[in-house]
């Protein structure tokens, strides 16, 4: 135990005294910060496209039903070109499309939509432009026509057009607030969504950045011989255990400095948002967490540390040289980024079947339960299955790794074959 300590200090202290140390604890809160902000501030601000209404409007309904969504466009882009309403009949329309495509192809329109009978039926219109992969611009654009279609069915139906326009113009914003176990939580939705994408943002970022770190701690003492004189007086395992814990530490150590420095920036949100142009009342609040949440999520940050830890420490063990490590690394690491790529999915139904898969992987638990206890209530006994699940993925990961640490600290070469590596594992 003694000899642990030491090498736990030796690894916690020369970190902890580095400068780029010192930079990413005082830099981080400010770039988490902007990751959180950020995207509030761009979607507050986000705005369709000025040109919306430079649009060519083929109408093969009969109606004016075209003549109406060109003049519900120029409402919303008045400082935009006046739309072109062409009126052809249903055999007209591939003839017209091409002739709107080379227009568009020139710079002449951004886009063109077809109305025909499948639009007056309210099934589909159809849009074609340069901004048909911009989703804010095209939704409004079928927003605009679903909006027309209804006006002019209902004063079909011998309604006011007055009257139409005043009793379909209402618009409605949605107050969201959370129900727990508790009770009422005062943040919403959107709040626990960025909230949960942080958290989930913290943990791959340490997870990643720390975990490779130790692996090119380990890679080091190798290729400068320095780990052949450290093993004849520390027993491999008990130097695997002291980097893990000793850079664990000092994860931990800035993940809580990070957090008060947070806290602070949190209670001057309101200056911050001022500046930006955003209400108080719409600025963030922190969900409200209870004491198991808490300690889960801490439970969860410390075993997804040592899992993946001790992979890369065995990756570092492995090779030789830095162009080897590339390569090594490369299924740990897509391990991690497939908890990412998963996120945004899971972000919008934390409650589906997908989302509960990937909470009881090992691998990808360490990521996902936390965002998804961000986001909605979770049952307790789902939490402990996945962190029993975790503890076992740890145990199994520091099992093969220190296996493969033993043998391949003091091995050189070439980088070792997946029949090497069961070798090594048997071996030790």
């Amino acid at each position: 135990m003694g000899k642990i300590w030491v090498v736990f200090k030796r690894e916690y202290l020369e970190r902890v005294r580095s400068k780029w140390f010192l930079v990413a604890t005082l830099l981080g809160p400010v770039f988490f910060g902007l990751i959180i902000v950020l995207p509030i501030v761009l979607t507050a601000r986000t705005r369709t496209s000025t040109r919306l209404s430079d649009v060519i409007i083929i109408d093969a309904t009969g109606t004016d039903l075209g003549d109406r969504v060109a003049k519900s466009l120029t409402q919303l882009a008045p400082t935009g070109p006046a739309p072109r309403v062409h009126h052809v009949s249903a055999d007209r329309i591939p003839a017209e499309e091409d002739s709107a495509t080379r227009a568009v192809i020139q710079h002449e329109a951004i886009g063109y939509m077809v109305l025909d009978a499948q639009t007056t039926g309210g099934k589909e219109m159809k849009y074609a432009g340069r901004n048909a992969t911009a989703l804010l611009d095209v939704e409004m654009i079928q927003r605009t026509v679903r909006q027309s279609l209804l006006n002019q069915r209902l004063e079909r139906e011998g309604i006011d057009p007055n009257r139409v326009s005043m009793l379909t113009a209402a618009r409605l914003e949605a107050k969201t607030e959370k129900i727990t176990d508790r009770g009422k939580e005062g943040a919403g939705g959107l709040t626990s969504f960025f909230f949960g994408y942080g958290i989930a943002i913290v943990l791959y970022m340490m997870i990643a950045i720390y975990g490779q770190s130790i692996m090119r701690g380990v890679l080091e003492e190798k290729t400068t011989r320095v780990a052949e004189v450290v093993v004849s007086s520390v027993k491999p395992d008990t130097l695997l255990a002291g980097k893990i814990v000793g850079s664990g530490m000092v994860a931990v150590t800035q993940v809580l400095m990070w957090l008060a420095m947070l806290f602070l920036l949190y209670l001057a949100r309101g200056p911050i948002f001022a500046t930006f142009g955003i209400p108080m009342a719409n600025a963030l609040k922190i969900p409200s967490l209870s004491p198991m949440v808490g300690v889960a999520l801490l439970f969860f940050f410390v075993f997804g540390f040592i899992l993946y830890a001790a992979l890369f420490c065995a990756v570092g063990s492995m090779v030789s040289n830095q162009e080897d490590v590339q390569q090594a690394v490369m299924p740990v690491m897509l391990l991690l980024v497939s908890s990412i790529i998963f996120m945004q999915p899971i972000l919008l139904a934390p409650a589906s079947t997908l989302a509960k898969t990937m909470s009881w992987i090992p691998f990808s638990a360490p990521l996902i339960m936390p965002l998804r206890m961000a986001l909605i209530a979770i049952p307790w006994y789902e939490i402990v299955g996945s962190l029993l699940s975790v503890v076992v993925g740890c145990l199994v990961s520091i099992w093969v790794s220190a296996r493969i640490y033993r043998v391949g600290l003091l091995m050189y070469g070439k980088r070792p074959s997946m029949r090497e590596l069961g070798r090594w594992i048997r071996m030790a």
